[in-house]
Order: C-alpha cells, then structure tokens, then sequence
C-alpha cells in the first residue's frame, strides 16, 4: 500500500463510521465502483497532461492511472448530462432509450434494462449515491440518496436527498457528503457477503462551481494559462459556434462570478440579480473593470473555482480508494473513473458542452483492475459510452442483452487495438435553445475525420480534419480537396444511422426538439 501524506490521513478518517475491518480478498466476482463526474474535463485531469497539471494536480485520479488504463479516445454520443448517464446505463442510444434532453424531455423510464439491474439479478449488492438527474426513481439498486434539489441537478451546499424514496435535508458540503454517504453504505449497510456494484456519482464540477470553503482561494494570485483557442472569432462557423450563449466573455452570470448582491437584496429580486448574465446581460464586478480585461478576469475566477470544485472531487476520490486499500477490497474491485461528457475550459471562448467538437465530445475514462489490466497502461482504442454497460456486465460473468448497441472494450485492456476494432463513432445531440442556443446537430468522428450536420431552424455542415486542424478553427466543408473524403464520410455515417437505428427524416428529429421545448 502506498504511503499517504498526513493532512491527507486527517481529512480521511473525518468520518468516523468507517473502520478498518480487513476483509478476506475473494476470488469470485469483482466488486465494482463506478466514479462518475459531472462536466469533468479530460483537460483538468493532470494525468491527461493538460495545461493545469502542474498548477492543479489530481493525484488521487491519477493514482488510477498509474495503476489501471488511461484511455485517450472516449466518445459520448449526446454531450449533456442526464442524456449521457441514460446511454451508460442502458448500452443504447438516446432515441432508443427515450431520454433525449435535459430540458423539456421525459423521465428516464425506469422499467429499461440497465446494467445495475442485470448486476442486481446476478446477485450483486446495488447502489447508488450522489447525483442521478434522470427525473425517475432509480431502479436496480439496493439501496439510493440522489440529489432532488433544482430539478435533480443537487446544490453545493446543505442539499436535499432522496433516500430510498424519502426526502433528507443534510447539513455540509455535497462533495464531502457524498463520500460520506458512499463510505458509510460500503462500511455499515451493504451484505459484505456479496459482490458490490457502487454508483459513486458526483455533482462536482457542475456550474455553478462552487467550491468547498476551504479551497476559496486554492489558487490566490496564480495566473492560469489561457487556452490557444480562447479568443476564437468562430469564422467559417458563425451559425453555430458563432451563435452559442455560453462565452466566457458574454454569459457568465453574477452568480457564476460569486459576485456579491447589492446590501438588501432578497427573494424574488436577489434570484433575479443571481441570473443576470445568462442572456447577455453586462455584469461586472466594478465600474472600471471593462472590455478585455473584464474578459480575461471572468476566465480567472471561472476556471480556478472550477479547479478548485475538482480539488475536493479528487479528495473523495482518495478517501474511497484508501477504503479499498485498508479493507482488502482493492485487488477484486474494479474502479471506473469517468464524466458524463467533456467540457469547455475556455476553447473557443466557452464553458459547457453540447457540440460535437473535441473538447465536450471526448470523455475521460480510467479504469485499474489489477486482475486483468497492467499498472501504468494506455490505450488509444476508440470507445464510446454505449460500451461502458457491456464492458460491466461481461466482466461480471453476466451475459449482455442483445438489446444493448456497444460492445465490451475489455480487449483494449492490453493498450493494443484489436484488428477490426472500431474506428468511426456516431453522435446526436437535439436541446434547442435553451440552454445556450446550440443547435441540434448529428455526426460521425472517425480516427481522423470528422462530418456534423445542424439542422433545426438552419441547414449547415460541417468538416474537419483533425490531424490539419486539431483544434476545429476551420470549416473545411467546401474545400475541393476533401470533396471525395466527405463524400466516403456521408457514407459512413448513413450506415452508422441504420446500423444505430437512428434513421429519422429531419422533420422528426426537429419534432423531437421541439417536443417540450424550453426557451428563453
């Protein structure tokens, strides 16, 4: 076991019901932890070798990846949150599994199969703690304490929960609180005699960004490193990443910023205040901070509050992993580190996710399982999130429905790509405007290509070659050089339509959209 720092010893044993009881290693069934983030990017993990690795490490993360697989190249199939968690827990599709959107969409319906359903026929002890936001009570579990408050997305502080089908306000830190929450079912309330199957699923870093009031300065006067493409002008793209609410510069609001309310504000008008920003509105934390310098400040307080969430992420993250390590669970329990989606940290000028383009469409992804996969592996196989279900189940022995569209990827747990090992991914995304106005688009991203098509209120395509053009500056659409390539690519993505079963007329997939659609 690894030698831990000691103010890291102090924070972990700040829950008292955890002991170390030293159970006997089993050689049955692994256990599972699945770690989910919300809006992680793979740019603020410090073992994906980002710009913040040196200011902003995550040690505890890339523990994992010291002693599992790091994967280069995850894909999610439609960038936001409860969308992206209902094709990880089904192996299908959003207009398969019927959970299109955040806003205006339908409950996740819940008599689905799911992995952790599958896992709890299997005979595994179920749960899940943290944030669901798929508006359903969960099935398949055990025992569940999701987040409830503002329609599920949970809050920072003093959160609400439900338990097992009944609402409990706690007192603290939502991060903390679900490492609790997390441990004390590991410890006290699980049948030690069964295989496990842990949702450890986080609110953090989701906006808005709050971190624990420990780390409110974390980063003091540092100066963090602006990305290359933060003053991106969206030419060759001005109806659509020209079009978006969710620049840095323009549509951060006062709440966001932790910019304090006029003295007497309160109710109704302090709400107000709180959202000003989010349709373009000025704000400013003073009179005189304008113009530039008011566009690079908002980058400073958004990413180090940002970071600062994450801190405590990956705090949690170490507190579960010493449990593994002090109660010989470590060997036979399969750990998963993973987000919903990617997210903007300032490329092209944003936050948020949504579009196609590399940074919200990428997902991080760690996994160590020390039975089968080298410490200190890294594999560049391309893997989308309808195979996170598969992968479980067939590493649990449980056979996988026929239903499910991915495939298992534990043949990438070498770091080799298998001969015929997928190299295209299919994506579709459809919440239109709000929030922040991107239109719904669908697309293909092959090993080097990739072709989107947006399609509500426009008629607009898209091309890039990822190996000219990595950071997505310049639409090459209608460049006759690639005039065979899109063509070929037009191809593929037809047969991954019909191979997805997503084959829709435009006028049905903007229904979808406009089914329940939630405006400014």
């Amino acid at each position: 076991m690894k030698l831990v720092p000691a103010i890291f010893v102090l924070l972990t044993f700040g829950i008292s019901t955890v002991t170390c009881n030293n159970e006997p290693e089993k050689d049955g069934q692994p256990n599972i932890l699945y770690i989910m983030a919300d809006d992680l990017a793979f740019q603020a993990i410090s073992a994906y070798g980002g710009r913040y690795k040196d200011i902003a490490p995550t040690p505890n993360i890339d523990r994992l990846a010291k002693e599992g697989i790091l994967f280069n190249n995850v894909f999610c199939t439609n960038s936001i949150c409860g969308p992206s968690r209902a094709v990880i827990l089904t192996g299908k599709y959003s207009h398969l599994n019927g959970f299109y959107k955040n806003e205006g969409g339908d409950p996740f319906d819940s008599t689905q199969v799911t992995f952790p359903k599958l896992l709890q026929q299997a005979g595994y002890q179920t749960a899940m703690i943290g944030k669901w936001h798929l508006w359903s009570q969960p099935t398949g579990f055990d025992y569940f304490k999701y987040h409830t408050d503002n329609g599920e997305q949970g809050i920072y502080w003093d959160p609400t929960f439900n338990e097992n089908g009944k609402p409990v306000a706690e007192k603290g830190y939502a991060t903390t609180l679900t490492g609790d929450f997390a441990l004390n079912w590991l410890e006290n309330v699980r049948d030690k005699d069964k295989p496990f199957c842990l949702l450890y699923q986080f609110k953090a870093p989701h906006r808005p960004w709050d971190p624990d009031s420990s780390n409110l300065d974390l980063f003091g006067d540092v100066e963090m490193p602006f990305p290359s493409t933060f003053d991106d002008d969206y030419a060759t793209r001005e109806l659509t990443a020209g079009k978006t609410m969710m620049t840095i510069e323009k549509y951060l609001s006062n709440r966001d910023l932790k910019i304090p309310p006029p003295e007497g504000l309160k109710g109704k008008e302090l709400a107000k205040w709180n959202v000003q920003g989010v349709r373009g509105e000025y704000v400013s934390p003073s009179d005189t901070l304008k113009g530039e310098a008011l566009k690079r400040w908002k980058y400073q307080k958004y990413i180090k509050d940002y970071l600062a969430t994450v801190r405590s992420l990956d705090d949690n993250v170490g507190r579960i992993l010493k449990y593994l390590d002090d109660n010989n669970l470590a060997k036979n329990t399969i750990v998963v580190f993973t987000s919903d989606q990617g997210f903007y940290l300032g490329e092209h000028g944003w936050y948020d996710k949504r579009f196609m383009y590399e940074e919200s469409l990428r997902m991080p992804l760690i996994i160590r399982y020390p039975r089968e996969i080298k410490a200190g592996t890294k594999s560049n196989g391309m893997i989308v999130n309808i195979d996170y279900a598969p992968t479980l189940l067939s590493l649990a022995g449980v056979k996988v429905p026929g239903e499910m569209q991915g495939q298992s990827f534990e043949p990438l747990f070498s770091g080799k790509i298998p001969a015929g090992w997928q190299n295209s991914m299919y994506y579709h995304y459809y919440e239109y405007p709000k929030w922040h106005n991107v239109q719904p688009h669908y697309g293909i991203r092959t090993d080097r290509y990739k072709l989107m098509h947006f399609y509500y209120d426009i008629d607009v395509w898209e091309f890039y070659d990822l190996e000219k053009d990595p950071h997505e500056l310049r639409n090459s659409y209608n460049n006759p050089e690639y005039k065979d390539i899109i063509s070929e690519l037009k191809t593929q993505l037809t047969d991954l339509q019909k191979k997805y079963k997503d084959t829709s007329t435009i006028e049905e997939m903007r229904e979808v959209t406009t089914k329940g659609m939630v405006t400014y």
